[in-house]
């Protein structure tokens, strides 16, 4: 069987990554430091400190540490307090960082 060669160049890379979706409030953070109880502590892209809940399907799957690049959606009623939605790969977190997609205030990578 042969193989067809895709005819995208070297020089750039096609990586499809999940972004925050501002129409539902969601920004990046980068996680601070466990708190016990699947909470954690962000620091989140408008400077503020909030205490996140990692949910259950995300426990499961895969570990939250400190130093990690997330998105959080930050509750309605709580503005102190959100939930994790996604944790991106350290190889994630430094091509958001390459192309100048992470905000100034949490660009650590």
């Amino acid at each position: 069987m042969d193989r067809k060669k895709s005819n995208v160049g070297s020089d750039e890379e096609y990586i499809r990554l999940k972004l925050p979706n501002k129409k539902n409030n969601e920004m990046f953070a980068i996680a601070d430091r466990l708190m016990g109880g699947s909470r954690i502590n962000v620091i989140c892209a408008d400077g503020k400190s909030r205490l996140a809940r990692i949910p259950g399907r995300m426990k499961r799957k895969q570990r939250v540490r400190a130093g990690d690049l997330v998105i959080i959606k930050p509750w309605d009623i709580q503005n102190n307090k959100a939930d994790i939605i996604f944790r991106y790969r350290q190889t994630q977190s430094r091509i958001l960082s390459r192309r100048k997609l992470l905000p100034e205030e949490i660009d650590v990578f």
